[in-house]
């Protein structure tokens, strides 16, 4: 049985938009896309561009020949909404293949972690890269537990997209900042120091040189996450680190993709300018991305 790892956040991509300090393009080709941008090589590069342009026309709702950056927000929107709709009907199926309106952690626990009945107990306890079965079924549990809203020990199909997606979910967001903390804080103090918060990003050894991009992540550090400057970021300062407050991550993808795109800089993109920026929406015969192009039942 494949052991289900919870995924703590799912923004618009669980990609990083930027990484090593340069521009992630894997996050725009699924932010743009969604959970389709995964099968690209196998259409031609003229065929690809067919279908982009066919999305476009999707996305410009109001059929004016340009695509605003409120409605390709909207589409945006709508293409992580799907992902997570898909997801945890996916999941559910698999895990509740009779349809009852409730799974219960018994059940599912069978179901995810049947297997560790036949292992032995140090097995069981041990740790790789931080990380136990034992660890896993505990975190599991109490994030069931936070899901399981009306305390019953079973949860229902919404309360199941809570406890897949916890991001999703303002009673469920404490739990991410939670997980997010054991993750990265390795002496088990309550609070991440920066070589902890270094250490999680980046593991050189001493003799080598440090990149650039570490050096400015330390910065950050300094300068923004450790808000009162006493060299630690405690819980609060991780929660506005991660699910930052007011931050919408599809306006702002959004601005981005208008940014880079927006020949003639009117704000708003005609299907010439998106095509002529492909690879920055779909991605090249050299990434895996653009599976959406390739669904023949949307075309």
């Amino acid at each position: 049985m494949q052991l289900l790892v919870q995924s703590s956040q799912h923004e618009l991509s669980d990609q990083e938009h930027y990484q090593n300090a340069q521009h992630n393009a894997q996050y725009d080709h699924e932010a743009f896309l969604g959970e389709e941008a995964k099968t690209f090589d196998q259409l031609t590069p003229e065929e690809s561009r067919r279908r982009l342009g066919l999305i476009v026309d999707k996305i410009d709702k109001d059929a004016d020949g340009f695509v605003s950056r409120e409605e390709l927000k909207d589409w945006i929107q709508y293409t992580q909404k799907r992902y997570i709709t898909d997801d945890v009907e996916r999941q559910w199926k698999a895990h509740n293949p009779e349809n009852k309106d409730k799974l219960s952690w018994e059940e599912y626990k069978k179901m995810v972690y049947g297997f560790m009945d036949d292992m032995d107990p140090s097995e069981m306890e041990k740790e790789e890269e931080g990380f136990s079965y034992q660890n896993m079924l505990r975190r599991d549990r109490r994030r069931w537990s936070v899901a399981d809203q009306d305390g019953d020990d079973a949860l229902t199909k919404e309360e199941f997209l809570g406890y897949l997606h916890p991001e999703e979910t303002g009673h469920m967001r404490d739990i991410v900042v939670l997980e997010t903390m054991e993750d990265i804080d390795k002496d088990k103090d309550g609070r991440i120091s920066l070589s902890e918060y270094i250490g999680d990003m980046y593991r050189g050894t001493e003799d080598e040189h440090e990149p650039d991009w570490v050096k400015n992540e330390r910065e950050q550090f300094s300068q923004y996450r450790d808000k009162d400057g006493d060299g630690f970021m405690d819980k609060e300062e991780v929660k506005n680190w991660i699910i930052p407050p007011d931050f919408d991550h599809s306006e702002a993808e959004a601005r981005h993709l208008i940014y880079e795109s927006d020949v003639d800089a009117d704000q708003k993109l005609t299907k010439e300018e998106i095509l002529g920026k492909y690879d920055l929406f779909v991605g090249s015969q050299a990434t895996d991305f653009g599976e959406a192009l390739a669904r023949h039942d949307e075309f």
